[in-house]
């Protein structure tokens, strides 16, 4: 497909439009999770505005769960049940106050209120907090530690949802390959030449089946490009084409090569395995002065306030991404572990709609 300016932008919006109708549904996921876990009775208990600390306290969660309740209060502040009437100075939104509004006074629980209107939304929301995910993710929040993720919890599997070669991993290999075709090519068009040109070799890391590779060595056929991604996932991958495939473990190393892409990989991961990540492809990539980079496409969140549809999907997205311990990030959240992987700088490129482009340099 041949873009033109204005359509890239168009079609970047109607791409933000339907990330947006499909995960709005994590508002309803939010609200349960919040129900469940009596967030409406623990700041009414506080006069009706709380901090997260003093609602981890309330709810008796775990102080490992901080992160993810700043998280879930996130979604459930842009949807509008809970409001923020105080941010804290130099981003420490630990101490931000979270106030019920007039809708969520009618969510705390019988005990506290007779006016209270929330076992008629547990009857509205019962597919939701009946369904897997919604199980899952309630009984993760109330344990101490991360593993298993709310996924594991959910569907008494594995860990992660990327260790299965069943049908639900040949649906995500399917979905990412169309996302890829899709997003790529306008990456390449808004920023190829810039982030792409002088790179002799390219190890897409995760690349399930070359969708993203292929497009890229399409693009710029001097660059030899190879995928690294499981065994199982590679054994199923093309065998024509001028990408080269690898099996093997990010987590354990990474083919050499001039530059490293990441296309939606480190959101799937905590910030420890992120780390680990990032250092292996560190080793991988050649010096800074011969060009020696990790290009990263993921989102940054918040990065574009202005455009609050696309602030919201980053945000319901990051609750979705939540269930197997990943995370979306904002820049502050980025810069930490490029610093802690040993990175000294990137750049953000904000060109893909609710994706960024990161170039990070060794």
């Amino acid at each position: 497909m041949a873009f033109t300016e204005e359509s890239s932008q168009d079609l970047l919006q109607a791409h933000d439009e339907l990330w947006h109708q499909s995960v709005s549904y994590l508002k309803s996921l939010a609200l349960t999770v919040a129900l469940d876990l009596r967030i409406p009775d623990a700041i009414h208990h506080h006069g009706g505005g709380a901090t997260l600390l003093q609602i981890l306290d309330k709810t008796a969660l775990h102080q490992s769960k901080l992160r993810a309740l700043r998280r879930l209060m996130r979604v459930l502040t842009v949807s509008g049940t809970f409001s923020v009437v105080q941010q804290p100075p130099c981003g420490d939104d630990d101490s931000t106050v979270y106030r019920l509004t007039a809708a969520s006074r009618f969510l705390v629980s019988e005990e506290v209120s007779s006016a209270t209107l929330a076992p008629f939304m547990s009857v509205v929301l019962h597919p939701i907090s009946q369904s897997s995910h919604a199980r899952g993710i309630c009984a993760w929040f109330r344990q101490e530690h991360h593993d298993p993720s709310a996924f594991g919890l959910a569907f008494g599997q594995a860990p992660t949802i990327w260790e299965h070669a069943d049908d639900t991993n040949a649906i995500l290999n399917k979905g990412l390959a169309a996302q890829s075709r899709f997003l790529v090519p306008v990456m390449l068009r808004e920023c190829g030449e810039a982030v792409f040109r002088g790179i002799d070799s390219l190890v897409d890391v995760g690349g399930g089946h070359g969708g993203a590779a292929t497009a890229i060595a399409a693009a710029f056929p001097h660059l030899k490009c190879s995928v690294l991604d499981l065994p199982h996932v590679v054994a199923g991958a093309p065998s024509d084409g001028n990408v080269q495939f690898v099996a093997g473990d990010m987590f354990q190393s990474i083919p050499p090569a001039t530059a490293v892409f990441l296309k939606t990989a480190l959101h799937d991961w905590g910030d420890d395995e992120c780390v680990k990540i990032l250092k292996n492809c560190r080793q991988a990539i050649s010096p800074c002065d011969e060009g020696g980079k990790v290009i990263i496409m993921d989102m940054v969140v918040g990065y574009d306030e202005s455009n609050t549809k696309r602030l919201e999907v980053q945000i319901l997205f990051d609750l979705f991404i939540m269930m197997v311990n990943g995370a979306e990030r904002d820049e502050q959240e980025w810069k930490k572990i490029f610093i802690q992987a040993g990175f000294k700088d990137y750049k953000i490129l904000p060109v893909v709609g609710s994706l960024s482009v990161i170039e990070v340099y060794p």
